[in-house]
């Protein structure tokens, strides 16, 4: 990282005339009083500065008394680990010295200073780096020293805040590699930083990520108790919670000033382990640190490199490091030691999504977890077919499990609230998942499909051999009695009705639905209309034969045809509305059964569909309140008998067919229909045509008109 801080800093250097003339000024001012003891200089054409936390001193509190150097604890505390970034600055320094073809005829200089995470130790240190060595005369150079280019540092938020505010009144540039957050205003005013760790904000998703990655969302949270640890607390906390990631507890690290207050805060940490260990988290979210020129600004805004690794390096416009964090599993062995092993990456430049990268495999956990992946909920988890049910008194993430309600589902677990599956699904039995829903209809390999097609067929066939006798026997007394044309009408529109109902059978679609219901209503209204024209012949007939009578004029083919068709028109005129205003139309039903898609025919128009049935069930009254009066005429012309008979039964199971269609559902509804059809056809055929059948085909004696006349 120093070797980095360097190359940035220095491929921007001034001609070699103007670096390397040395000050001849003899200098009259006194020496610093108050030298920092713990530093280390290396001359040269170009210096760089630094700012280090590698020794510390804790002592008691001031008590005024006596003078503050007396009361420094004799052997200063060194944290080993920081060192680290001395070797790394002055062996990135040796380095580029080493090598002729970065900086010709140019030697880099060093000026590391120790702060002893102390304030003013921080200010002391940052004034002296401006000055001459030994002398506190900031941006003032009476010796052969050179001045400060640029300085690095520091590795804790609050030692970077104070050489800030130092350095960015003498506009000299400052890297920072630690833990540094600034606010928009903040970045305006401090213009001469540029950090080396990328903002924060990117870490915090990335530990969201995380977070959900192994599904953890009862966290404790711990951060250090001055301004830093505050700043993060109130920016993380509603992250978490629009992440849905409850906070157990948030607790906070005294930060330790005095040798007093570091004993008093091992105690108390001692005292707050037990209460934090005894609930029921297993992950806890600490934030800490360790312990813890104009040119060259406008150089620095455009850099943009690779690195020795192939890293690309670049700063944003708030001066911040644009780079990818690593993910680190730290793996602790038994005698204390640990190894840091990268286990993933998160790069905010990623696509949404997929900033995170993660190798499970590839993580050892500690040994208290057995080597498994260890849960930090509040409560188990709700299983699929529940969903969370908020208690009263607590935490978002804290819930009960309910179960879905009839007809929603949850497929995964802990899921908010309970869904509607798909209209073409249904929800399985434990609403845990959507089943697909079977198509259903009336098909004709099916075996009610099959029945009602041979019934259709059978009755087709009957009534054809019924017309072909009467065709053959048509010269008969019995045939030409009530008006042979009307009897063949009435036989042919039969045959078609059977025929129709084949039309309910089958996949729905637009022609079957815009014909089955139009046709059948238009084919049964002929039929009617013919038994209504037979009746009132009948009547008629009876009448003309009576002495002075004027009602043979209107006995014969004109009246009855006349009949016929203008009980057809009407019925036809119903059927080109409905066509005309709202057509059936087929549609795929899937709220009549839960577990099935009905494929049928929507009748378009309720009013127009009951139109139709309405006027049917008109002429089936009429027809049988005349053949009812007609029925006890003399018994040549009894035909009134059987169109009575077969009018009741007509009516009968129309009148039936209503309740019953209306409390059906799917494939049985069309059923219902279609044996009305064939079983109000079979009647009408059966009372009216099988008597005259069975004599003439069986008793063809008494189809002779002598016969006829006895009776009469």
């Amino acid at each position: 990282m120093d070797m980095i801080l360097l190359l940035m800093l220095l491929l921007l250097v001034p001609p070699c005339r103007t670096v390397c003339q040395r000050s001849s000024i003899n200098c009259s001012i006194y020496d610093d009083p108050f030298p920092i003891p713990h530093n280390f200089y290396q001359p040269g054409d170009l210096l760089i500065g630094g700012i280090a936390t590698q020794v510390a001193y804790f002592n008691n509190p001031p008590s005024f008394l006596e003078h503050p150097a007396l009361t420094l604890v004799d052997e200063p505390m060194s944290v080993t680990k920081n060192y680290q970034h001395i070797l790394a600055f002055t062996f990135a320094v040796k380095e580029l010295n080493s090598n002729p073809n970065f900086l010709p005829n140019v030697s880099l200089g060093l000026y590391i200073l120790n702060t002893y995470s102390l304030g003013r130790m921080t200010f002391k240190a940052t004034l002296s780096l401006l000055s001459s060595q030994q002398k506190l005369v900031p941006n003032y150079s009476c010796d052969s020293r050179q001045k400060v280019i640029a300085a690095i540092g520091g590795l804790l938020s609050e030692t970077s805040a104070n050489m800030a505010s130092i350095l960015n009144i003498y506009k000299t540039p400052q890297l920072i590699h630690g833990s540094f957050s600034l606010g928009k205003d903040d970045k305006q005013q401090f213009h001469s930083i540029y950090q080396m760790v990328p903002d924060e904000t990117y870490q915090y998703s990335g530990v969201v990520q995380l977070l959900h990655h192994f599904q953890w969302t009862w966290i404790g949270l711990m951060a250090m108790d001055d301004d830093n640890g505050n700043y993060f607390v109130q920016r993380i906390v509603p992250i978490l919670f629009e992440n849905s990631i409850c906070l157990a507890f948030a607790h906070k690290i005294p930060k330790p000033t005095y040798m007093k207050q570091m004993a008093e805060m091992i105690v108390e940490q001692a005292e707050q382990y037990t209460v934090l260990m005894d609930r029921k988290t297993n992950v806890f979210f600490v934030y800490g640190e360790p312990p813890t020129i104009l040119a060259l600004h406008n150089f620095l805004r455009r850099i943009f490199f690779n690195n020795s690794v192939g890293e690309t390096l670049q700063f944003d416009q708030d001066g911040e490091l644009v780079t990818a964090f690593d993910v680190t599993n730290w793996v602790t062995f038994t005698n204390g030691s640990f190894v840091r092993v990268k286990v993933g990456q998160l790069d905010p430049q990623a696509p949404s999504g997929k900033e995170l990268t993660l190798a499970d495999d590839k993580i050892v956990w500690h040994r208290s977890f057995n080597q498994v992946l260890p849960i930090s909920v509040c409560n188990d988890p709700c299983q699929p077919g529940y969903s969370k049910t908020k208690k009263e008194r607590n935490k978002f993430c804290c819930y009960d499990c309910t179960s879905c309600p009839e007809g929603m589902i949850s497929e995964q677990k802990d899921m908010d609230a309970c869904v509607k599956c798909p209209d073409d699904h249904y929800p399985s039995e434990g609403h845990d998942k959507c089943i697909p829903k079977v198509t259903t209809y009336l098909a004709y390999k099916e075996t009610l499909g099959t029945i009602l097609v041979i019934l259709a067929v059978s009755f087709s066939l009957l009534t054809a051999l019924v017309l072909g006798a009467f065709m053959k026997y048509k010269n008969t007394p019995i045939v030409k009695a009530n008006n042979r044309s009307l009897t063949y009408i009435l036989l042919l529109s039969l045959l078609f009705s059977f025929l129709s109902s084949m039309l309910f059978i089958g996949v729905p679609e637009k022609v079957t639905c815009l014909l089955r219901q139009t046709t059948f209503g238009l084919i049964f209204s002929v039929a009617l209309s013919s038994v209504l024209a037979k009746t009132i012949t009948v009547v008629l007939a009876f009448m003309a034969t009576k002495p002075g009578s004027n009602m043979r004029k209107w006995v014969g083919k004109k009246l009855a045809h006349s009949i016929v068709l203008s009980g057809s028109l009407i019925q036809a005129v119903i059927c080109i509305l409905w066509v005309c205003i709202s057509p059936p139309f087929p549609q795929m039903n899937m709220h009549s059964q839960p577990k099935s898609i009905i494929l049928e025919c929507n009748e378009g128009s309720a009013t127009m569909f009951y139109s139709v049935f309405g006027y049917l069930s008109f002429l089936a009254s009429v027809s049988f309140t005349v053949a009812f009066l007609a029925r006890k005429l003399p018994g040549s012309f009894n035909e009134a008998k059987f169109i009575t008979f077969s009018m009741l039964v007509f009516c009968s199971v129309w009148f039936s067919f209503i309740p019953t269609y209306l409390s059906s559902k799917g494939k049985s509804m069309v059923a219902v229909e279609i044996f009305s059809i064939l079983s109000s056809g079979a009647g009408l055929l059966g009372c009216i045509f099988f008597p005259k059948c069975y004599i003439i085909l069986l008793r063809p004696e008494m189809n002779i008109r002598e016969q006829m006349i006895r009776k009469m």
